[in-house]
């Protein structure tokens, strides 16, 4: 395992803009589903008994290219369609991006928080039938 291994600023971005190209294939726009219960694995592992609380549709594309975030690649979400209706009540703890929004192209996973998480929400209790909104959402390839 290496110990000390790192990237140029250059791959950094080259890496958040092939991560932009994952979500953004075929002519669906991508999703970002939101669960409750125990994170998967990894995003290649299928939903077990998660709940899906909520999902909400990304601008198609869902990113643009990468920016230098000094230090790192750095992906800013387009607009985001907030989900007027949630599935379920529960408590948001992780998120999937699907690139076809169907989970055959699922590309990551990540935590759902209030604060220090890959996705914060003002609240992570969702209700059924409330409205859930995404205002904005960045991703870092990072560097060094």
């Amino acid at each position: 395992m290496a110990n000390n291994f790192n990237l140029s600023n250059a791959a950094a971005k080259a890496l958040a803009d092939a991560f932009d190209d994952a979500v953004n294939i075929g002519s669906t726009a991508s999703t970002i589903a939101i669960y409750d219960g125990s994170q998967a694995t990894d995003p290649d592992t299928a939903i077990g008994a998660q709940v899906l609380l909520a999902t909400l549709t990304g601008s198609d594309p869902m990113f643009g290219a990468a920016s230098d975030s000094n230090p790192g690649g750095l992906l800013t979400a387009s607009a985001i369609t907030s989900d007027s209706s949630a599935d379920a009540t529960g408590t948001a703890s992780w998120f999937r991006i699907r690139a076809t929004g169907s989970g055959a192209d699922d590309v990551a996973d990540g935590t759902c928080g209030t604060s220090g998480s890959d996705l914060n929400f003002n609240t992570v209790s969702i209700t059924s039938g409330s409205t859930v909104a995404i205002t904005a959402f960045t991703v870092t390839m990072s560097e060094g």
